[in-house]
């Protein structure tokens, strides 16, 4: 589930629930080196005088942790330096809501908050925590398929081709006409082919109209 924080003068301002699990994660999964120490001594301390554990084997143990530790850092340094990367870019971030159903947040990456060893991203204002990233997406992919999708739904509304008129429809069909126009190859790729060859037919049916109008039998 992500993670959400109100910005207040700058601040994140924890929330009761985000404070409970930062205690929980912290209480319950972080061994550091003083608290390895003390279960050391406390080993070396209740051992068996009769079978005491060697130096060697008190030297392994503190080495395993050691590496342990080491390994856990260098993860919590990848996690920043990949969500640090995500800075300015879109991305589409994967919630579940209190009954269980997935839903996604979409927005640009503002900031990244680094607190108890994980990552956390802002956006809108609101944090995530960087597992629950689902998609990083494009710039020029988002605003190419958003404006292809509206592009599509705006031709949608027209009535069929015999239907239209001058006065009711041209207006859109110009407007159609321009913005696929001044489109780049790259963003034309996102506009289905059976939606460019509607337009054309609308495109064909108010020249039709047009010319029928200047003859003075005109569809209005």
């Amino acid at each position: 589930m992500a993670v959400s924080a109100i910005i207040q003068d700058g601040k994140v301002q924890e929330t009761a629930t985000q404070n409970s699990l930062s205690k929980a994660s912290s209480a319950g999964n972080d061994m550091d080196k003083d608290a390895f120490l003390q279960l050391l001594v406390a080993e070396m301390q209740n051992q068996d005088p009769l079978e005491p554990t060697s130096n060697t084997e008190y030297i392994t143990q503190y080495a395993q942790f050691s590496e342990v530790e080491s390994l856990s850092n260098m993860a919590s340094n990848m996690d920043l330096t990949r969500a640090s990367s995500l800075v300015g870019q879109e991305v589409y971030i994967k919630t579940t809501s209190s009954n269980g159903t997935a839903q996604y947040v979409q927005g640009k990456v503002d900031y990244v908050v680094y607190e108890n060893n994980k990552a956390y991203l802002s956006i809108n204002e609101s944090l995530y925590a960087l597992e629950d990233l689902d998609t990083v997406v494009d710039r020029e992919y988002l605003n190419a398929s958003t404006d292809a999708y509206n592009f599509t739904a705006k031709l949608n509304k027209l009535p069929a081709v015999a239907n239209i008129t001058i006065s009711n429809n041209a207006k859109t069909i110009d407007e159609l006409n321009e913005a696929y126009n001044s489109m780049s190859d790259y963003q034309k790729q996102f506009i289905a082919k059976d939606t460019v060859t509607r337009l054309t037919k609308y495109t064909e049916q108010l020249s039709i109209l047009r010319a029928a109008a200047l003859t003075g039998d005109s569809k209005s």
